[in-house]
């Protein structure tokens, strides 16, 4: 499969110091490509760095890095380069300049972008074309963003991994061989490996956490409806949009654009963003945290565990009441979560006669048994889990957060449903991925945050867990997270 756009060149390494050669502004092409939204953005509207300079720097890294991460279906070059241009030439002008003026965005390659082929990893729709563009687009490019390519995915986002029938294996930056995580596999794989600063997911298992997780970044799920999703997703409102980035001012920020009500997504909360951007440094002195290593049944690395439980001190230190509590309700979603991913997954049996051999076959497996499941049954799984929910609702009257591990694991190699030594099944892949689901079942607002690396440098995160609509508050305890221990810095060994 071609991917357009791929006439940038450049160079990287990856390092700290930075590499690539240097631009008009005394900054290297690849320092360039990794600064922060919220440091470009003002640079860009004061004219110190050029949109420009800025797109070709992430379309040289894209170049540089894609023939070893894997991370793009589509890379938009000559469409960037071109609005590039348009927005050089506006802040010559002096014209009114968005937030994100210039600044370089992924979209995974899930949503529809008008004019783009929109492949979702399958086969099964190569030659579709978009003939509109998703809502949180939309905002993100009116607010002066610039799109420079979609990101792999694995086939109609259904795993928690990086592998696609259509696009192949992405690989994680920090350890080539090893899965990003997904099913936001693409943005976060670009996110780590330095192509530009903000990129967007979609979380209805744990497909924004699980791989900013497993690549060192960080990523939020808000709140249910906080963000539109046109068309409505067909989990049970438990599908999710949201930003990942390698910094939490840069969630932050994209989160303030994308947000907000919109009339084709009936589920959306009639609310207008708060002011996270502006609100996101007020600390979390006095908050009280619960901390659960396990909820109470999952079984977790001890290498991952060690690293989230040495973390909590960064909440303390930020002044934060940290307790390690029970969560009664913890095993209640095994079961749930298995039904009914099976069950949402069972409606893409309508391609299986034209199309079984050419899809991903863990997902057919997982197709086969969801065809099984009867309206009745479904309805009486529906049951349970919202009185589930509405236990876990109850729980949090008495916290402010619930932190976690985000996954139970680092990255595993690529082509393997979960690691060595775990269960294999012919598809459920979600024994180290329990901490994920509960949240997308409540929609509640849910972030993982970097907190170390394994003895072999895989990036290892904690979720930060929020009351329902308090994706202000889950933000400052990031932002509070980050401030004590920092990881901006880090670069993969590329």
């Amino acid at each position: 499969m071609s991917k357009a756009g791929d006439d940038a060149t450049g160079s990287a390494r990856g390092l700290p110091a930075g590499g690539g050669s240097a631009t008009s502004t005394g900054a290297t092409t690849d320092n360039l490509a990794y600064m922060p939204a919220h440091r470009l953005a003002p640079l860009i509207r004061a004219g110190t760095v050029s949109p420009v300079e800025s797109v070709e720097a992430v379309l040289a890294r894209i170049a540089a890095v894609e023939p070893t991460i894997n991370a793009f279906a589509l890379v938009t070059g000559e469409a960037a380069r071109a609005e590039a241009k348009r927005a050089e030439a506006m802040v010559s002008a002096g014209e009114p300049l968005g937030p994100l003026h210039g600044v370089t965005v992924t979209i995974k390659d899930l949503a529809g972008i008008e004019g783009l082929p929109t492949l979702r990893g399958s086969h099964i729709f190569v030659g579709e074309v978009a003939k509109t563009t998703a809502p949180f687009v939309q905002r993100l490019k009116a607010a002066g963003a610039i799109v420079v390519g979609k990101t792999t995915t694995p086939e109609c986002g259904w795993i928690g991994l990086g592998r696609s029938p259509l696009t192949g294996d992405t690989h994680n930056p920090w350890k080539h061989g090893h899965t990003p995580g997904g099913s936001s596999a693409g943005a976060a794989a670009a996110a780590a490996a330095g192509c530009g600063p903000l990129h967007q997911g979609t979380d209805a298992a744990g497909s924004i956490r699980v791989p900013a997780h497993f690549c060192g970044l960080a990523g939020l799920k808000p709140s249910y409806g906080r963000l539109p999703m046109v068309p409505v997703g067909l989990h049970d409102l438990a599908s999710h949009g949201g930003p990942m980035a390698r910094s939490v001012g840069d969630v932050a920020l994209m989160l303030s654009v994308m947000a907000g009500p919109h009339p084709e997504d009936h589920t959306c909360l009639d609310a207008p963003p708060a002011d996270y951007v502006g609100r996101l440094r007020e600390g979390i002195a006095g908050k009280r945290i619960a901390f659960s290593p396990d909820l109470g049944h999952v079984r977790v690395d001890p290498e991952v565990a060690a690293l989230v439980r040495a973390g909590l001190s960064a909440f303390t230190e930020a002044g934060a009441i940290v307790e390690e509590a029970g969560t009664p309700w913890g095993a209640g979603g095994v079961d749930l979560a298995r039904f009914f991913w099976k069950a949402h997954f069972s409606s893409f049996g309508r391609f299986l006669p034209e199309w079984r051999d050419r899809m991903d076959p863990h997902l057919v497996a997982c197709i086969e048994d969801g065809q099984a499941v009867t309206a009745s049954d479904y309805q009486m799984q529906r049951e349970r889990k919202y009185a589930w929910c509405s236990q876990i609702g109850r729980w949090f009257e008495d916290w402010d957060y619930l932190v976690t591990p985000t996954a139970s694991v680092a990255a595993f190699p690529v082509g393997q449903l979960a690691p060595d030594g775990w269960a294999q099944h012919r598809w459920d892949w979600m024994e180290w991925a329990e901490f994920s689901y509960p949240f997308n079942f409540t929609g509640a607002p849910a972030a993982s945050v970097p907190c170390g690396m394994t003895a072999d440098g895989r990036p290892v995160g904690l979720q930060i867990v929020g009351r329902r609509f308090d994706d202000l508050g889950v933000l400052q305890a990031a932002a509070a997270f980050e401030a004590a221990r920092p990881w901006e810095h880090l670069r993969p060994p590329l």
